[in-house]
């Protein structure tokens, strides 16, 4: 069978690159973008667009028969900081969108279905070095429960159902393409746009904050992995730890010290150091590589080189 794929809320951070390694891969036409609103030119040159709200099943249904959709990549979410200060919108969001996506699964319309989950699902009682697959679970934001609640009704219509759902913890993405979308790791994209800016950056997070991280190009290559996976390698159906590097923002600016010398970096943390507390510190994700084969392939060193690298370019643009 041909895939045609729908990704709801293509325009964000992750689903933006997805999108466009998607359409790479099986041809712009087979990969349907949707989002509330128009994403970058790249990404509207580059195949279908729809506008879905990712809470309104019957327009999702109409694109669905519309395009013969066989595969959802459901990306659309409120996030960890915004959602703390639209605790009810974030959970009918995040909760509401993804019943939709798993009741066209369980009705034989769609054949496979990518939800992420996120370490938000962790909380201050949560082992915080090397946290395991399966651990203590008490999140402490809105985001994190509904990531939490969304993985068990993950596994439920799996068991349940037979729905071919599939999913992953994202630690903090990283990507100098798309604009911070309101997560606590955010820090670690502006630091890098301010340290070009004017050579300074003051930090939500305090100085030894450490937190799981990931560059965008191996969070994809992990999506479209698990997707591509044989469904008996897939044993975890509520969500995979993933991990790549563990960082703090110091570590993050004396790596850009060694390329910008007169880079300064103070520290003002606000009520993200809170969220960024209770988070696990390192990530164990011995079942993904175990499973299907996950591996990450870049560090600090050479993310901060593309970063750096890229966002010169395009502030020279500018």
């Amino acid at each position: 069978m041909n895939k045609s794929i729908l990704i709801i809320g293509a325009c964000g951070q992750i689903g933006t690159e997805l999108t466009l390694k998607l359409r790479k891969i099986n041809g712009g036409n087979a990969v349907i973008a949707s989002d509330i609103h128009e994403g970058n030119d790249e990404l509207m040159n580059s195949g279908p667009f729809e506008f879905i709200n990712a809470m309104d099943f019957e327009r999702i249904l109409t694109i669905v028969h519309k395009y013969r959709i066989n595969e959802i990549y459901l990306m659309a979410a409120m996030l960890s900081a915004t959602g703390e200060k639209f605790p009810e919108k974030a959970w009918d969001l995040n909760m509401s969108s993804l019943f939709n996506v798993l009741n066209l699964a369980k009705s034989g319309l769609i054949k496979k279905v990518f939800w992420p989950s996120s370490i938000a699902v962790f909380g201050p009682t949560t082992p915080k070095e090397n946290t395991p697959q399966e651990t203590v679970m008490e999140p402490s934001t809105v985001y994190g429960i509904s990531k939490q609640t969304g993985e068990r009704w993950c596994e439920y219509y799996f068991n349940k159902f037979g729905v071919d759902v599939r999913s992953i913890r994202y630690p903090g993405i990283i990507s100098w393409k798309a604009n911070p979308g309101g997560g606590t790791t955010d820090y670690a994209i502006e630091i890098y746009h301010k340290a070009l800016q004017n050579g300074n950056y003051k930090s939500f997070l305090s100085k030894d904050t450490k937190l799981p991280m990931l560059y965008i190009d191996d969070a994809i290559e992990a999506t479209i992995k698990i997707m591509d996976a044989a469904p008996e390698s897939i044993k975890i159906r509520s969500s995979y730890n993933l991990a790549g590097m563990s960082f703090t923002p110091d570590e993050v600016a004396e790596e850009i010290k060694q390329s910008i010398p007169e880079f300064t970096i103070s520290y003002q943390p606000d009520f993200r150091q809170k969220i960024a507390d209770s988070w696990p510190k390192s990530i164990d994700d011995f079942k993904a590589r175990e499973d299907w084969d996950w591996k990450h392939n870049i560090n600090l060193e050479k993310m901060t080189k593309i970063m750096l690298e890229n966002l010169s370019l395009k502030y020279q643009e500018l």
